[in-house]
Parts: C-alpha cells; sequence; structure tokens
C-alpha cells in the first residue's frame, strides 16, 4: 500500500472506485413481442443509454450507494451525447480525447420467446496517442482510488498492453485489483496479483487457448476452473470466478472448487448481468467480504439486472 494513504478503515471507504473500461458505448435497445426475418418490425417500446463494460460497472456501483469514477476514452459527433446521458444517471466520467466515434450497439428483445440478440459494432481505431492520455489521466487517479476494475476489450488503435501497464500502475501503489478482460490481456495483468478476475466460461477458455465446444459439458467446465483457479491463486494470490449464464457460476475459493447457483428471475434484458456480477463482487470484496459473500451478492445483482430493460442497472 502507498505509505502516504490514509488506510484507516473510514478513508478507505469513502475512497471512490475506479471504474475503467476502454470501448464505449451508446446502447439502443428494441423490444418486439416477435420479430419477422426479411419483413419491416415496428416497435413504440426502445431506449437509448450510455453503456459499455465499464459504464454498466459504474451505474450499478452508483445506484448501490457507492462512490465511484469512470475512466474512457471518447470522441466524434456522440461524445457530448454520451456524457449528458452519464450525467442523467448521475455518473462521473474522466475521459480523454481519442477522435474516434463512439460505438452503437443494438440490443433485440423479442417478449414471445424470451429472448435477447446482441448487435455489436467494432470500434473505429483511436488516435495515436490516446493510450499515453489515459495512463496519464489513470496515474493522476489511482492516489484516491479505493479499488480498480478493468472492464472489456480495448478500442482498436491501441498499443498492446495497455490494459496490463494499468493493473501494474495499480499494483504498484498497493491498490486492489478485479478484472473482467480476457485473452493476453488477462494473462499479461496477473502477474500484478488482481484480487479477483472474473470471466465467463467462453472467455476463460479463450484466454487459456482450448476450444469453446471443448469445455462446455460440466465436467470439462469444473476441471478448468479447478485447475486454472487453483495454478492463479497458488501464483499470485487471485481468486478465479467463472459465470456461465443460467447454469451455477464456479469459482475456486482458495482451497476448492465451489458453486454459487443463479436467482431464477423472469428475465427481460440480459445485458450488463455479467457488469452487474462485476460490480457486486468488487463491493463486498471492497468491504473484506469473504469470497463466497462476493459471488452471491454478484450473483443477485446480475438478477436484478436481468429484470431491468436498462442494461447495466438494479433499479
Amino acid at each position: 500500500m502507498n505509505p502516504s494513504a490514509d488506510t484507516s478503515s473510514g478513508a478507505l471507504n469513502n475512497r471512490p472506485f475506479l471504474s475503467v473500461c476502454l470501448n464505449p458505448v451508446i446502447q439502443k435497445t428494441l423490444v418486439y413481442e416477435h420479430i419477422a426475418r426479411g419483413e419491416v418490425n415496428r416497435t413504440s417500446r426502445w431506449r437509448i443509454d450510455a453503456s459499455g463494460k465499464g459504464i454498466n460497472v459504474t451505474r450499478i456501483l452508483s445506484q448501490c450507494g457507492e462512490p465511484v469514477i469512470h475512466l474512457t476514452q471518447l470522441g466524434g459527433p456522440t461524445r457530448d451525447w454520451f456524457l449528458s446521458m452519464c450525467r442523467d444517471d448521475g455518473l462521473v466520467v474522466e475521459w480523454v480525447e481519442s477522435g474516434s466515434p463512439i460505438r452503437f450497439c443494438t440490443t433485440l428483445i423479442e417478449t414471445k420467446h424470451a429472448s435477447a440478440t446482441e448487435l455489436v459494432e467494432e470500434a473505429l481505431p483511436v488516435a495515436k496517442e490516446t493510450g499515453s492520455r489515459i495512463e496519464a489521466r489513470f496515474q493522476s487517479l489511482i492516489a484516491k482510488a479505493r479499488i480498480v476494475i478493468l472492464s472489456g476489450t480495448i478500442a482498436a488503435g491501441f498499443k498492446p498492453g495497455l490494459m496490463s501497464r494499468l493493473a501494474s500502475i495499480a499494483g504498484q501503489a498497493g491498490v486492489p485489483l478485479v478484472l473482467d478482460i480476457k485473452k493476453q490481456d488477462l494473462l499479461d495483468s496477473l502477474p500484478s496479483r488482481p484480487l479477483c478476475v472474473k470471466p465467463n466460461l467462453e472467455e476463460l477458455a479463450q484466454t487459456i487457448g482450448l476450444p469453446y465446444e471443448q469445455v462446455k459439458d460440466e465436467q470439462a467446465a469444473r476441471a478448468l476452473v479447478e485447475k486454472t483457479g487453483r495454478e492463479w491463486y497458488d501464483t499470485w494470490g487471485t481468486y478465479l470466478v467463472v459465470t456461465r449464464g443460467s447454469l451455477p457460476t464456479l469459482y475456486w475459493s482458495g482451497s476448492e472448487l465451489r458453486e454459487c447457483p443463479i436467482t431464477p428471475v423472469k428475465a427481460l434484458n440480459p445485458i450488463g448481468s455479467g457488469d452487474a456480477f462485476c460490480a457486486g463482487l468488487a463491493r463486498m470484496l471492497a468491504q473484506g467480504a469473504s469470497i463466497d459473500e462476493a459471488v452471491k451478492e454478484g450473483t443477485r445483482l446480475g438478477a436484478l439486472n436481468a429484470i431491468q430493460l436498462k442494461p447495466g442497472s438494479i433499479a
């Protein structure tokens, strides 16, 4: 821990969470009873929100009453609109200019089939200096952070290794880390000894380099989480928590493989439920809770998100 920091419990509890995601989204959610392929489909039930994994985490934490700052990159003609939606939600956003228009993603909800289809746009490249701007802003914020949450993939144009550099800065400052990232970004961040990592099963398979189909069945999934969880905890002191949609969450407790059942709900929009889970996980760990308590809270918030139309929201 930074020796100059005030480490009293009261001071720590007043510090904000620092939520970082470098791939912002303007999310459009459209609700239909049924979508007829190849036909004109009309609806009067729709909404538009600032979103992306980091914004969702930030909004959930804010709705839980936690102080939280979101750090991202923004650019293009919809930047002010994005920021106005964040202000309407009471979110504190720190951002650097990237010159990259904010991407749109669209959720198509069919109530007849209780299904949600996600249409994802990939981000356009950011300006070459954006990464150094993010690092500098992150460095200026880290000293007052209670815990850092790194979420999602980075937009095109960033140099490889940016996420692991941010993780290293947090580690050197003695600020706990929770990671919801994958592949090389996750592997390169493990030496910073994150408190917890939370991929879903497909992301874990991608990170390890295994075909997802090879680990989808129950026995293979449990074996993968147990083997990887033990290895990462023994090497880095890092908890591995793996969500699996409607199936029980698997996690390594530090001594054994455990599972937590998903709360059954009548889901309306599952988009952002993984981010809500991450927010609950980080919130409880920041309070000194056990990994079991943290997983239960993540599960609770994920279920609350799923019954909302607004993505990344529990109210």
